[in-house]
Protein backbone atom coordinates (compact mmCIF):
# COMPACT_ATOMS: atom_id res chain seq x y z
CA UNK A 1 0.00 0.00 0.00
CA UNK A 2 1.35 3.51 -1.04
CA UNK A 3 1.91 6.37 1.03
CA UNK A 4 -0.55 8.04 -0.22
CA UNK A 5 -3.48 5.61 -0.28
CA UNK A 6 -2.86 5.31 3.36
CA UNK A 7 -3.63 8.73 3.84
CA UNK A 8 -6.63 8.11 1.47
CA UNK A 9 -7.55 5.58 4.20
CA UNK A 10 -6.62 8.28 7.28
CA UNK A 11 -8.90 11.18 5.64
CA UNK A 12 -11.62 8.98 5.22
CA UNK A 13 -11.62 7.10 8.48
CA UNK A 14 -11.40 10.30 10.43
CA UNK A 15 -14.27 12.22 7.80
CA UNK A 16 -16.80 9.79 9.23
CA UNK A 17 -15.83 9.55 12.74
CA UNK A 18 -15.96 13.37 13.21
CA UNK A 19 -19.14 13.58 11.19
CA UNK A 20 -21.03 10.87 13.29
CA UNK A 21 -19.50 12.55 16.25
CA UNK A 22 -20.78 15.50 15.72
CA UNK A 23 -24.84 14.13 14.55
CA UNK A 24 -24.08 12.11 17.63
CA UNK A 25 -23.78 15.17 20.03
CA UNK A 26 -26.44 17.43 17.78
CA UNK A 27 -28.94 14.61 18.36
CA UNK A 28 -28.26 14.48 22.01
CA UNK A 29 -28.38 18.20 22.46
CA UNK A 30 -31.93 18.38 20.83
CA UNK A 31 -33.47 15.99 23.29
CA UNK A 32 -36.80 15.47 20.89
CA UNK A 33 -37.04 19.20 20.36
CA UNK A 34 -36.42 21.55 17.38
CA UNK A 35 -32.86 20.81 15.82
CA UNK A 36 -32.42 24.49 15.05
CA UNK A 37 -32.84 25.29 18.60
CA UNK A 38 -30.08 23.25 19.13
CA UNK A 39 -26.45 25.05 19.84
CA UNK A 40 -24.27 23.74 16.93
CA UNK A 41 -21.59 26.56 16.35
CA UNK A 42 -18.75 24.85 18.79
CA UNK A 43 -20.11 21.36 17.85
CA UNK A 44 -19.27 22.34 14.19
CA UNK A 45 -16.33 23.85 14.91
CA UNK A 46 -14.16 21.39 17.41
CA UNK A 47 -15.51 18.11 15.18
CA UNK A 48 -14.12 19.86 11.81
CA UNK A 49 -10.65 21.34 14.27
CA UNK A 50 -10.71 17.62 15.64
CA UNK A 51 -10.32 16.07 12.32
CA UNK A 52 -7.89 17.96 11.19
CA UNK A 53 -5.94 17.31 13.99
CA UNK A 54 -6.42 13.81 13.96
CA UNK A 55 -5.58 13.28 10.38
CA UNK A 56 -2.55 15.26 10.93
CA UNK A 57 -1.76 13.34 13.95
CA UNK A 58 -2.58 10.11 12.42
CA UNK A 59 -0.41 10.78 9.53
CA UNK A 60 2.71 11.73 11.85
CA UNK A 61 2.00 8.40 13.17
CA UNK A 62 1.89 6.74 9.97
CA UNK A 63 5.32 7.95 9.45
CA UNK A 64 6.94 7.70 12.67
CA UNK A 65 5.49 3.73 12.48
CA UNK A 66 7.43 3.26 8.72
CA UNK A 67 10.30 6.01 9.22
CA UNK A 68 11.67 4.27 5.84
CA UNK A 69 8.47 4.57 3.37
CA UNK A 70 8.74 5.79 0.41
CA UNK A 71 7.19 9.43 -0.15
CA UNK A 72 7.55 9.62 -3.41
CA UNK A 73 4.29 10.57 -4.74
CA UNK A 74 4.80 9.10 -9.06
CA UNK A 75 3.05 10.23 -12.29
CA UNK A 76 0.18 7.53 -11.06
CA UNK A 77 0.13 8.74 -7.65
CA UNK A 78 -1.10 12.47 -9.15
CA UNK A 79 -3.60 11.17 -11.25
CA UNK A 80 -5.28 8.94 -8.83
CA UNK A 81 -5.13 12.41 -6.44
CA UNK A 82 -6.45 14.83 -9.12
CA UNK A 83 -8.95 12.01 -10.09
CA UNK A 84 -10.42 11.74 -6.63
CA UNK A 85 -10.10 15.41 -5.62
CA UNK A 86 -12.21 16.21 -9.40
CA UNK A 87 -15.01 13.50 -8.06
CA UNK A 88 -15.10 14.40 -4.94
CA UNK A 89 -15.53 18.24 -5.64
CA UNK A 90 -18.87 18.06 -7.32
CA UNK A 91 -20.49 17.31 -4.16
CA UNK A 92 -18.69 20.91 -2.73
CA UNK A 93 -20.40 22.70 -5.97
CA UNK A 94 -24.38 20.84 -4.83
CA UNK A 95 -23.67 22.12 -1.17
CA UNK A 96 -22.76 25.35 -2.27
CA UNK A 97 -26.03 25.53 -4.63
CA UNK A 98 -27.81 23.95 -2.19
CA UNK A 99 -26.55 26.51 0.67
CA UNK A 100 -27.16 29.56 -1.49
CA UNK A 101 -30.94 28.58 -2.29
CA UNK A 102 -31.67 27.71 1.51
CA UNK A 103 -29.86 31.17 1.92
CA UNK A 104 -32.38 32.96 -0.23
CA UNK A 105 -35.64 30.94 1.25
CA UNK A 106 -34.14 32.68 4.40
CA UNK A 107 -33.90 28.91 5.99
CA UNK A 108 -32.48 29.33 9.24
CA UNK A 109 -28.77 29.26 9.39
CA UNK A 110 -28.49 25.61 11.35
CA UNK A 111 -29.56 24.35 8.08
CA UNK A 112 -27.39 26.00 5.88
CA UNK A 113 -24.50 25.43 7.99
CA UNK A 114 -24.95 22.08 8.18
CA UNK A 115 -25.82 21.30 4.60
CA UNK A 116 -22.43 22.80 4.07
CA UNK A 117 -20.54 20.94 6.85
CA UNK A 118 -22.60 17.25 5.23
CA UNK A 119 -21.49 18.36 1.59
CA UNK A 120 -17.95 18.64 2.45
CA UNK A 121 -17.94 15.88 4.08
CA UNK A 122 -19.54 13.36 1.71
CA UNK A 123 -17.11 15.44 -0.97
CA UNK A 124 -14.06 13.96 1.18
CA UNK A 125 -15.87 10.91 1.33
CA UNK A 126 -16.53 10.23 -2.31
CA UNK A 127 -12.70 11.37 -3.30
CA UNK A 128 -11.15 9.37 -0.92
CA UNK A 129 -13.29 5.85 -1.78
CA UNK A 130 -12.26 7.25 -5.35
CA UNK A 131 -9.18 7.20 -4.82
CA UNK A 132 -8.73 4.08 -2.52
CA UNK A 133 -10.89 1.94 -5.30
CA UNK A 134 -8.21 3.71 -8.03
CA UNK A 135 -4.94 2.31 -6.18
CA UNK A 136 -7.01 -1.25 -5.75
CA UNK A 137 -7.66 -1.14 -9.97
CA UNK A 138 -6.32 1.38 -12.23
CA UNK A 139 -6.55 4.52 -13.28
CA UNK A 140 -8.91 4.85 -16.34
CA UNK A 141 -7.68 5.75 -19.66
CA UNK A 142 -9.51 8.58 -21.80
Amino acid sequence: MTHEEKRAWIRLIVAVIAYTAYVVVILRRAEGGPLPDVPYAAALLWTIGGAIAAAILAEIGMAIVNPRASRVIDVRDKEIGRFGDYTGQAFVAIGAVAAMLMAVAEWDSFWIANVIYLFFVLSAILGDVTKIILYRRSVPTW
